[in-house]
């Protein structure tokens, strides 16, 4: 799940709108500190979604709202299809809708990986189970999708429109995740993770970034990859798997 959130996050931001908020109100950059409790919170939340009581998913949904009404305000620059003075909100239901997209389709590509492939019907039910989370947010019903064809439509559909944008602000929080100030304490796991996520994403978007990928990072990413299934595979659930989620008997 950790491993798939960076390249998920460089596809939101890669969206002129969803920057502008992230980089306004988010306080990743306050210190290092602060970028640990705000992982923190995300864990928990999103533990709480999927495997929480109804209470539990109630209560993320309403601290995951209200953090989204405090985000809105204009764009300081102008960024693909947007000028400078646009307004964006978080409660925007398209911008509900594509930060859905990208957390769906980077945890499946991590998952698919990492640990094992997934069939269309497991793939299809994950976005069916999923869906209320984004519709709860505020995504149009409608719009969500509940199968995984649907969902790969959409994505290329967005991929491919001038939506996204790589912007200042973008490029300012991608080397502030890519190269965290945590980074010196964990230097093997920030490599791993600037890899991993520059295999996984789309070329367009990495090109964006201007992050370099060549052959030689292609082989160095699948031989990467290798290793990981290797070493997942005979990891206890203990270490393998969150304390909730070796709870459900549902996860493998």
């Amino acid at each position: 799940m950790l491993a798939s959130w960076t390249r998920a996050i460089l596809l939101q931001v890669a969206h002129p709108l969803i920057a502008a908020g992230v980089a306004d109100h988010s306080g990743f950059r306050a210190s290092a500190a602060a970028s640990v409790v705000r992982l923190h919170h995300t864990v928990r939340a999103m533990l709480h979604l999927t495997f929480g009581s109804v209470s539990d998913q109630a209560r993320a949904i309403d601290g995951i709202r209200a953090i989204h009404r405090r985000v809105n305000g204009r764009t300081r620059a102008a960024a693909g299809p947007f000028p400078a003075g646009t307004r964006y909100s978080a409660e925007d239901a398209d911008l509900v809708l594509w930060v859905h997209f990208t957390l769906l389709d980077s945890a499946v590509l991590a998952y698919q990986s990492l640990v094992a492939p997934l069939s269309i019907e497991e793939r299809d039910a994950y976005c069916r189970d999923t869906a209320w989370i984004a519709v709860a947010l505020g995504a149009a019903d409608a719009a969500v999708p509940r199968t995984w064809a649907d969902l790969q439509h959409r994505l290329v559909s967005v991929l491919s429109s001038s939506t996204l944008a790589v912007g200042d602000d973008a490029r300012v929080i991608s080397r502030a995740i890519l190269h965290t100030r945590l980074s010196w304490m964990l230097p093997l796991s920030g490599r791993i993770n600037a890899r991993l996520t520059g295999g996984w994403l789309p070329a367009g978007v990495r090109a964006q970034y201007g992050l370099d990928w060549s052959e030689d990072h292609e082989r160095q990413f699948l031989r990467l990859v290798q290793r990981i299934r290797q070493v997942r595979r005979h990891l206890p659930p203990a270490i393998a798997l969150w304390r909730t989620a070796r709870q459900s008997p549902h996860v493998v």
